[in-house]
């Protein structure tokens, strides 16, 4: 799939209504039959923004819709209320505020099915309605029935006195994103739901020493069954109010800035919760309002609601919920969920892709989705501009390998910033499954790794916490199983399988960051081998929180060997950021040996060695290297402080070329690698 992209100075094709197949766009040959396909993309991406532009105004005051929808307290401390619901043919604000009266707060209707109520302030001037008091909206349906709704927009607004002053300004845009994927609630060891406050003071200065520039926090979005992972939103602009107040969440934000981390939202815009009285599902009493009716709106997997996405009210709802979570929480870009559901008809659903191009550009491609995304991307584009270096990220969950996923908008493109590399997750599971450590393929291993397309970015990882839910085992489970409860401990045996288990977590993981991707990301507690899968507590496990936390305590403990684990990726994520091999260009690989389980490759002037043979440990091994001169170790995998035996001597190692070719370079080395170990070279 390392297929040619599009070049970005050659522009006029996607502005031609009618199209000339001539190549005035440098582009690949398994793209050209669809050029048509991607011009009809670009072009309804710039009919919805003509649209907007002519009708709301431009871009900016279309994706701030929550300033006019929802809940405002205006300067006066007056309050305006409005809700998009054309099917009601009566409505009338009711709560806490007016002893739940149906008659006191009639709404008033406009021409597009907009109601609306301005409630005065109080004799004091105080809001009438006061802060953190229930409410809902009331309405009468053309059959008589009266249904009751949260408020689609609501977002909890605190008064003037409790807004967050923020003290740190958003960090610059990394370089290339390490990625620390995690949720706020399991962050506690403790059998509870953990809170904001408890994240920000505890987790945020871990994950600051382990390395990673970026964090992608779960499940914030407001939800009402915590086992769905947040997967199931009910209230799109509401902060999950399980773990703290927006405050709370605004100084996680603020002090991550502070500590020059990048914050980024785990968005649901592919579906929602099915949910009536506390979701978007039958809001106005119909099946149809923000999502398709009939079975169209329906995904049969997720039991959820699917959106609209050709509606021009579903688009200032999620477009303006992008918006929403950027201006009031200073989130510094989104991690799309379930992208492939978005993309495709048939959502994925007993659907495998062949990576045949018919598969992105025919029948079963979902173009109203495709051109929301294009929207969204621009938007953030367009309205927060890489200024400073400051810009918005995004990043797809797409398993199909859509072509373009990851080009500008302005080329045809869908404009997001990277892909998730979901195959080699699944790879390093299968492998750790079916086959013997000596039956592992060395040329798979690297062809999965590489397959991406040339000029689109993917994120690499070994597993996300979609391998960490129950019924899947995390790689450390697969790889030491119950010797994790008898045999971590320093005071204990050695055993085989301990032994294997610590040495393949290293090797996995730095051969994933080091070749997969231009990004690298790790689940919340994996980088030391959590002992335990993620299962939140529900009706099938007694409600319990046994395996809804992460055990930091095991960490912290300095008799157990998960530190050595830790501290390897501490050393792994620093030497990345001292060398930049995830911003270099793509490895060459000069070496992937059957026999003796070697895989050698260059990158951003490093040699990256790894021997993944179980047993087999090899003396002046010879390593094909292109530029000449003295190279010495800058990591090894098998140092004492990662729980290796030191058989390598590091600072003593120097390793200098020899001038003949050797698997298609110009030079060799010669290297001491032992069995199951790595190491990293670097010039002297």
């Amino acid at each position: 799939m390392n297929h040619t992209s599009p070049d970005p100075s050659h522009l006029p094709f996607l502005e031609q209504m009618s199209f000339d197949p001539k190549p005035v766009l440098k582009i690949d040959g398994y793209l050209k039959p669809h050029i048509p396909a991607i011009a009809t993309r670009y072009r309804q991406m710039r009919d919805w923004q003509q649209k907007i532009e002519a009708t709301e105004g431009g871009m900016e005051r279309f994706t701030r819709g929550y300033d006019r929808f929802g809940l405002n307290v205006g300067h006066d401390n007056s309050i305006v209320y409005r809700e998009w619901a054309p099917n009601a043919v009566k409505a009338s604000l009711i709560g806490e505020f007016n002893d739940w009266s149906r008659d006191s707060h009639p709404m008033t209707r406009d021409a597009f099915g907009v109601w609306e109520i301005t409630i005065p302030p109080t004799a004091d001037g105080k809001p009438a309605i006061p802060h953190d008091s229930k409410i809902k909206i009331s309405m009468v349906l053309p059959s008589g029935e009266r249904i009751e709704r949260l408020p689609a927009w609501i977002k909890r607004n605190p008064p003037e006195n409790e807004r967050h002053v923020w003290k740190n300004t958003r960090p610059v845009k990394p370089r290339a994103i390490k990625v620390y994927e995690c949720h706020v609630g399991i962050s506690t060891p403790e059998k509870r739901v953990g809170t904001y406050k408890e994240f920000t003071r505890d987790t945020l200065p871990r994950i600051k020493k382990l390395g990673y520039n970026t964090i992608q926090i779960m499940a914030i979005m407001e939800h009402a069954y915590y086992a769905s992972f947040g997967y199931q939103v009910t209230s799109f602009f509401a902060a999950s109010s399980r773990y703290g107040t927006p405050e709370d969440l605004k100084e996680l934000v603020d002090t991550a800035h502070g500590m020059g981390l990048t914050v980024l939202l785990d968005v649901v815009h592919s579906h929602a919760c099915k949910n009536v009285l506390d979701g978007l599902n039958l809001f106005d009493g119909t099946d149809h309002l923000y999502f398709h009716e009939g079975g169209r709106g329906r995904h049969e997997l997720w039991d959820s609601r699917l959106f609209n996405y050709g509606h021009h009210e579903v688009l200032r709802f999620l477009l303006s919920n992008l918006r929403w979570w950027i201006e009031e929480y200073h989130f510094d870009g989104f991690r799309f969920d379930g992208v492939t559901s978005m993309l495709y008809t048939h959502h994925g659903i007993g659907t495998g892709f062949s990576g045949g191009y018919h598969e992105y550009f025919g029948e079963s491609v979902d173009l109203e989705a495709v051109v929301y995304l294009m929207l969204a991307n621009s938007m953030l584009r367009e309205i927060y501009p890489d200024h400073g270096g400051q810009g918005i990220i995004t990043i797809a969950e797409d398993v199909s390998g859509m072509p373009l996923l990851c080009i500008p908008t302005d080329v045809g493109g869908l404009g997001f910033d990277y892909r998730l590399a979901m195959a080699v997750p699944d790879m390093w599971i299968k492998m750790l499954k079916e086959k013997k450590d000596e039956d592992w393929d060395m040329g798979n291993v690297c062809f999965t790794l590489e397959n991406r397309r040339w000029g689109e970015k993917s994120i690499a990882y070994a597993e996300s916490h979609d391998q960490a839910l129950v019924g899947d085992k995390t790689i450390a489970f697969w790889l030491m199983d119950k010797e994790m409860y008898t045999n971590m401990s320093d005071l204990t045996e050695r055993t085989p399988i301990i032994d294997r288990g610590l040495a393949l977590h290293k090797l996995i993981r730095l051969l994933t960051q080091a070749l997969g991707g231009e990004g690298y990301l790790n689940f919340e507690g994996n980088e030391f081998g959590h002992p335990e899968w993620l299962d939140f507590p529900r009706e099938g496990n007694g409600n319990s929180f046994q395996y809804a936390r992460r055990q930091w305590n095991i960490l912290d403990d300095n008799l157990l060997r998960y530190k050595y684990l830790n501290e390897f990726d501490i050393a792994m994520n620093w030497c990345e950021d001292k060398y930049g091999w995830l911003s270099a260009p793509p490895a060459f690989v000069s070496l992937k040996h059957e026999g003796d389980k070697v895989i050698s490759f260059e990158r951003a002037g490093l040699v990256f060695i790894f021997n993944l043979h179980h047993s087999s440990s090899f003396t002046d091994y010879r390593i094909g290297v292109e530029v000449p001169g003295e190279y010495a170790i800058v990591l090894s995998s098998d140092e004492k402080k990662f729980g290796g035996w030191e058989r390598i001597d590091v600072e003593a190692s120097r390793f200098f070329t020899t001038p003949e070719p050797w698997c298609n370079r110009a030079n060799y080395i010669q290297v001491y690698i032992p069995s199951r170990t790595a190491i990293v070279l670097a010039k002297v």
